[in-house]
C-alpha cells in the first residue's frame, strides 16, 4: 500500500520561533566589572589541576567535576573565597560608586553649558 502522501509534514519548532528577541544593553565602556563569586575564585584555582587530573575531559565535564569539588569542600576550605569574593564585592561597589559620581559630575557641568552648534539669529 503507498504511503499517504497528503498529510503536511511539521516543522520542528526552535526556542527563537516565536519569540521576540531582546537586544543586549550596550555597556559603556571602562564600566567597573561585577564582582565574582566565591566560587568562581575556587573554580580559577582549580581548573588547571582538575585538567591535568582529567586531560581527556571537556569543558562541561571539568564544569561538572569543579562543582562536585566545591560541594565536597566545608566552609573551613570555602573560607579562602569567600573572603576573596567579600573583597572583590566591596571593589566592585566602590567603582559603581565612583563611575556614578563621575557621570553625576559630568552631567552637572553639561547642563549649565548651551549646545555650540545652535546660532542665534
Amino acid at each position: 500500500m503507498p504511503k499517504d502522501t497528503t498529510k503536511t509534514k511539521r516543522k520542528a519548532a526552535g526556542k527563537s520561533e516565536g519569540k521576540a528577541t531582546k537586544a543586549k544593553a550596550a555597556k559603556a565602556k571602562g564600566a567597573p566589572k561585577r564582582a565574582l563569586s566565591a566560587y568562581m575564585f575556587f573554580s580559577q584555582d582549580w581548573r588547571e589541576r582538575i585538567k591535568t587530573e582529567n586531560p581527556d575531559a571537556g569543558f562541561g565535564e571539568v564544569g561538572k567535576l569543579l562543582g562536585a569539588k566545591w560541594k565536597e569542600l566545608d566552609e573551613e576550605d570555602k573560607q579562602p573565597y569567600i573572603e576573596l569574593a567579600a573583597k572583590d564585592k566591596t571593589r566592585a561597589e566602590e567603582e559603581k560608586a565612583s563611575m556614578a559620581a563621575t557621570k553625576s559630575s559630568a552631567k552637572e557641568k553639561s547642563d549649565g553649558e548651551e549646545p555650540a552648534d545652535e546660532e542665534e539669529d
